[in-house]
């Protein structure tokens, strides 16, 4: 098992496309060089293209004789600056790092209307004056099950669009507004359209009652526009059974 930090900006996201270069791709070649053998990886979370991340789980199976706390060290020689593996450890073949974690995303706006250039890969500029304690009452209600079909991609695959969150803040440090967001499993898109439309609440468009309303309509047209992608980070993902 891999944990593996990346920024997002340069690569069409985490899965392999056709049109682009993605994080899979190049891990998988990085594994190739150091076993020698042609094997997939398989990564937890799909992150979108632009999205980043401090903690993505990657698994493989191999039958190399590099130590397995060395296979960090010896892939990062093989990544570009853009990706790190940041440990690497043994785990059991029945672990599939696709369930059973507790996954922990932040979402970071810089609420100023001057646009700092060496903070726009990693931020989202909202320039306008935002209600941060009505945002916090609107966010509230995303924690629980819940039936997030209304903030998906209409076009997403999963089974079902039932997802429960765990946690839900806003925090507030100068111009830094932070969304922390943790639960069992997202949808695509799910946090970056509950970020777009807290955002809505917090300019006025929506009340916190909408929010609900907008769940119980299971109509992505109801929502807010999705977040662009620069500001979403996977911060991490926890495996109590692996503890």
């Amino acid at each position: 098992m891999l944990t593996i930090a990346y920024d997002g900006t340069d690569y069409c996201g985490w899965q392999i496309q056709k049109n682009g270069l993605s994080i899979e791709e190049v891990l998988t070649k990085a594994v190739r060089k150091v076993t020698g053998e042609e094997i997939p990886v398989w990564g937890a979370s799909r992150t979108d293209a632009g999205v980043h991340a401090l903690g993505n789980v990657v698994t493989f199976d191999t039958e190399s004789t590099v130590p397995t706390e060395v296979f960090a060290r010896a892939l990062n020689t093989h990544l570009p600056d853009d990706i790190r593996v940041r440990s690497s450890r043994e785990v059991p073949d029945s672990f599939n790092p696709r369930y059973d974690g507790l996954k922990t995303y932040e979402y970071y706006v810089l609420n100023t209307p001057d646009e700092i250039p060496t903070e726009r890969r990693t931020h989202w500029y909202v320039t306008y004056k935002l209600d941060l304690d009505q945002m916090r009452k609107a966010a509230s209600l995303f924690v629980g099950e819940h039936d997030f079909a209304s903030f998906c991609c209409p076009r997403t695959n999963a089974r079902g669009t039932v997802r429960e969150v765990t946690a839900f803040d806003i925090r507030k440090e100068g111009d830094l507004i932070t969304f922390h967001v943790e639960g069992t499993g997202f949808l695509y898109n799910m946090v970056r359209i509950m970020v777009g439309t807290l955002i809505r609440v917090g300019r006025g468009f929506y009340g916190p009652e909408q929010v609900k309303e907008i769940m119980e309509a299971k109509d992505r047209r109801k929502a807010g526009a999705t977040a662009p992608p620069q500001g979403l980070f996977l911060i991490g993902i926890d495996y109590p059974a692996l503890a």
